[in-house]
């Protein structure tokens, strides 16, 4: 999908949600839910970033309050992928104010007919046009105390650090796919656009171009395949995976916007893919963690 700019329903968050569900539910909610998210008949989001806290996570005033055997949800989110989709919504929420990460958990939210849950405006991005961005507003909603993830309170900020690598190789992996899209594209497109009497693809300027996109994405592919066997083994910690996701999405904007200069005024052109995957690349480096923040996580680990 990231190879032909197709960025609708977000597949990454979607799959990042199953996998909250698969190494951190009980057995029951991932008999519940994991199979009808497999088939897609339920669509999966997370519900993190609040208008006032975005990669400070544990400044979320999002609250949960147990009430005998539910728990009422009062707050709001923004920047929602999936939001008006999603059949399923992982929110993040503090179930004890008085505590930062040990405070928060994780609440399963099924959106059908349910009382209080209020999809709000579809955001107008830059770029990823056909994906659902959206806010989201919790009044008073109650859900079964069955729906915590995990079953026990306070385990949020962990659960979400725990699958912190998983995300960012997402992302990671998307970026590079749209790298080798683009540049494919790029080389479909020189060899049939003439100037001054010949392919574009014959000028010298446009064949380094061309060879640097090449080195830059082989190199690439092979530190981010590197990183995702590293993942499916369990040994993937969280600076390699930053390290992934920063890398990755700075050189997908920087290939992109490189790639497109090689389709003159077309490339400008929202009918030529290079267009859109110029203005859905830009905000890789603010989701999943700002890439300032990759750079806080891997200056750490150093």
């Amino acid at each position: 999908m990231a190879r032909r700019a197709l960025s609708g329903m977000s597949i990454g968050v979607h799959s990042i949600a199953a996998h909250y569900l698969f190494n951190h539910g009980t057995d029951d909610q991932k008999r519940r839910f994991l199979p009808s998210l497999a088939k897609g008949e339920l669509i999966g989001a997370i519900a993190m970033t609040e208008p006032g806290a975005g990669s400070d996570l544990q400044a979320i005033r999002t609250r949960a309050e147990q009430r005998g055997n539910q728990y009422a949800i009062n707050g709001s989110k923004t920047f929602i992928s999936n939001g008006f989709l999603a059949g399923l919504v992982i929110v993040v929420c503090k179930t004890d104010p008085a505590e930062r990460a040990r405070g928060i958990s994780l609440m399963l939210v099924e959106t059908k007919d349910c009382a209080g849950f209020r999809v709000g405006r579809l955001l107008d991005k830059i770029g990823r046009k056909a994906q659902d961005t959206t806010e989201l507003f919790f009044e008073e909603v109650r859900v079964p105390s069955e729906n915590l993830l995990g079953g026990v309170e306070g385990q949020g900020f962990y659960q979400l650090m725990a699958d912190l690598p998983y995300e960012r190789m997402m992302i990671g992996v998307g970026a590079l796919a749209a790298m080798e899209g683009a540049y494919q594209a790029t080389l479909d497109y020189v060899r049939q656009r003439r100037a001054f009497g010949r392919p574009i693809a014959d000028f010298q300027n446009t064949r380094f171009k061309l060879a640097e996109v090449a080195t830059q994405t082989t190199v690439g592919r092979a530190f981010i395949d590197r990183c995702v066997e590293q993942l499916v083994a369990g040994t993937l910690d969280a600076a390699t995976a930053s390290m992934a996701k920063l890398w990755a999405t700075e050189n997908e904007g920087c290939i992109i916007d490189e790639l497109l200069q090689l389709h003159d005024g077309y490339g400008y052109m929202n009918e030529f893919m290079i267009a859109r995957m110029y203005a859905d690349a830009r905000v890789a480096r603010i989701y999943g963690g700002t890439n300032e923040i990759m750079k806080e996580v891997i200056a750490r680990a150093l």
